[in-house]
């Protein structure tokens, strides 16, 4: 069965322009995820999928694969359903493209979801989730399941909520890795908006809402870093690469030398 993995990466951001191609010791934040992607065991291949040449040109520069996309995409998920429809391939891992740090292995935990179940059209990670802190922020995105492993509902809000002090409580924050069969990808994106996706800001549960389940697997794997959506978020993941190997702090640190423009426009 073959398996292809596509990372959707834009260049305009509201929070941080140009991120895709934000210095991280001395390489593009996309390069990180690309070669993060490459090392999974179960990918036949893996490409870009942007709406900038700046991007293509970045991605080409250092030896990956890319594609130029429409720049009209409502999401990252269109974007590499554009990129999948004319791919010879039965299986698509959506990878995001603003996770330097994701740990490969994760990947092909996605696959093996889908590949030892062909009853699943759909799957994604979890992780277990205990600091108070992170179990509070709307910007992490928590999971609850149901006894087969399948998604009940995504929330920015902590669920479940306990109102029995006495009870145990898990709690599991949503990895954004997500695993499609090709044709039901390509059915996914014609779904129109539900409310709850439009309310909550997440696009998974539009899958839900349109009454098909999503397979959860809880992560073997330690998160290695934050999704990078703000200029704080790349200094954290510019210090755990420094702590890695040793390289020194860029001059700029707003990113690339592309995203300066970006941010000097």
């Amino acid at each position: 069965m073959r398996v292809i993995g596509v990372i959707p990466s834009r260049y305009e951001s509201t929070r941080l322009p140009g991120k895709p191609l934000a210095d991280i010791c001395g390489k593009p934040m996309i390069q990180y995820v690309y070669e993060r992607a490459t090392g999974s065991k179960l990918l036949g291949n893996v490409i870009v999928a942007t709406d900038d040449e700046r991007i293509v040109e970045a991605v080409q520069g250092f030896g990956g694969e890319a594609a130029l996309t429409s720049p009209d995409h409502p999401n990252g998920t269109s974007r590499v359903a554009e990129v999948a429809r004319n791919m010879d391939t039965d299986i698509v891992i959506n990878i995001q493209g603003d996770e330097p740090l994701i740990d490969s292995r994760m990947i092909d935990e996605v696959v093996h979801l889908l590949l030892s179940d062909p009853d699943v059209v759909t799957a994604t990670l979890c992780s277990p989730l205990d600091d108070p802190a992170m179990i509070n922020d709307p910007n992490v995105v928590k999971v609850v399941l149901d006894r087969h492993g399948d998604a009940l509902y995504f929330s920015r809000s902590p669920i479940p909520y306990r109102r029995n002090e006495t009870e145990d409580c898990a709690y599991y924050e949503h990895i954004g890795i997500y695993g499609f069969r090709k044709e039901f990808l390509l059915r996914y994106v014609e779904l129109p908006e539900t409310p709850l996706s439009r309310l909550e800001s997440l696009e998974q549960l539009r899958i839900l809402e349109s009454g098909y389940p999503i397979r959860v697997g809880v992560t073997k794997y330690p998160h290695g870093g934050p999704n990078v959506n703000t200029p704080e978020d790349l200094e954290k993941v510019r210090e755990m690469v420094r702590r890695t190997i040793g390289c020194d702090a860029p001059e700029n640190t707003a990113g690339g030398e592309a995203a300066a423009d970006a941010v000097e426009k």
